[in-house]
């Protein structure tokens, strides 16, 4: 690193799996927000079969972008994810992704010294 680098403010995030794992964490608004009312029993049938959005990845054929592919033949992250996440909303995704919630809550603390 260069000189005047402070370690104590560099606080990486290193997700476990991908983004798209976080559209699962509220699946009517993820529904809702790609106007696919419709997908959002299919969605949440996926999101059962974890204990949070944040572990969906057993295997690369399944992956959340996968799962949502086969769902929605199509789907393109550049567009819909922006989308969904702001439908869904960073109150949903931090109560689903606890990983994720723990590093903006580490980042929300180094602000405030």
């Amino acid at each position: 690193m260069e000189p005047g680098f402070n370690p104590c403010r560099f606080l990486p995030y290193v997700m476990m799996h991908e983004f798209e794992a976080m559209l699962f964490s509220d699946c009517d608004a993820f529904a809702q927000a790609i106007d696919r009312p419709d997908l959002a029993g299919s969605f949440q049938q996926v999101r059962a079969l974890f204990d949070t959005p944040e572990d969906i990845n057993d295997f690369p054929t399944t992956a959340p972008s996968k799962r949502i592919e086969a769902l929605l033949p199509g789907y393109q992250k550049p567009l819909i994810g922006p989308a969904a996440v702001t439908e869904i909303g960073l109150h949903a995704i931090r109560t689903e992704c606890l990983h994720f919630a723990e590093w903006l809550s580490r980042l929300e603390r180094a602000v405030v010294r």
